[in-house]
């Protein structure tokens, strides 16, 4: 891609775009800038990926065409208000949970476009998938920008701000629910005798391999439980005693309290 960018912070999510766009030859080394305060993370990105780093944000978003916010929320006012004339008419992409488009306008030069991004952890392995909404300003350009970048790190939605609340429920938190299920499987396994390794090794491979058929078969969850589901048989037994336990309720109950929890950060 034949423009350059910018991130404001250097963090964990900031290195798996970076990573990203640079193992993929998306943007080239020199093209990505990188404003980072720590020095020895300024060295480390260096290192790894060559690309130009600084602690001067006003210098990193003069080189950009772009302009990643991946600093912490409540830092936001901090970092970006001294910046505000600087930013001028460039894309401006916020990772920074609980911080709303409306916020970010009253920091940035009136009709800057702003698009808000919800990713979650497994982009740092290229396996996430991150939630966008565009603002008011932001062109169809605009987007097919960013959602190439974001695509260097996993799967893109488009959606309405309005909903990302319920994708922070769903898929910004959901790797934590996901990590307790595979831990649970493994603990079970050992109190039936396994040894922790290999219970943990049939847990991950079980709930990756699910994961993989639902995809690649583009079949509903419920047929392809029902294809592994013999009358009578273990699998029909244990799922009684999931749906007696309320395992489907919980897991519902927890996305819908994590977005309203995030609704709460937000101040909505």
């Amino acid at each position: 891609m034949d423009y350059s960018i910018g991130f404001i912070g250097g963090g964990k999510m900031a290195e798996a775009i970076i990573s990203g766009i640079v193992t993929s030859n998306l943007i080239s080394q020199q093209n990505v800038f990188v404003g980072e305060i720590n020095e020895a993370r300024q060295k480390y990105l260096q290192e790894v990926y060559g690309v130009n780093v600084s602690s001067d944000n006003k210098w990193v978003i003069s080189q950009a065409d772009l302009v990643i916010l991946a600093v912490k929320p409540q830092l936001m006012q901090r970092v970006v208000g001294p910046l505000r004339e600087i930013f001028s008419h460039r894309l401006v992409v916020s990772i920074a949970a609980g911080i709303t488009i409306n916020k970010l306008s009253e920091m940035l030069p009136d009709k800057q476009p702003i698009i808000r991004v919800m990713p979650n952890t497994p982009c740092l392995i290229g396996q996430g998938i991150s939630a966008m909404a565009p603002g008011e300003t932001v062109t169809e350009e605009h987007s097919a920008k960013a959602k190439t970048i974001l695509s260097s790190v996993g799967q893109v939605v488009i959606t309405e701000e309005k909903y990302l609340n319920a994708v922070t429920g769903l898929s910004g938190s959901g790797p934590a629910y996901v990590y307790l299920i595979i831990e649970a499987l493994a603990d079970a396994g050992v109190l039936a005798g396994l040894d922790r390794h290999m219970a943990l090794q049939l847990a991950t491979q079980t709930v990756i391999g699910s994961a993989a058929m639902v995809k690649e078969t583009g079949s509903h969850p419920a047929q392809l439980k029902d294809a592994v589901t013999s009358p009578g048989g273990t699998t029909i037994s244990a799922l009684y005693s999931l749906e007696k336990n309320g395992v489907r309720a919980a897991l519902i109950e927890a996305v819908i309290t994590a977005m309203n929890r995030a609704a709460e950060l937000n101040g909505e």
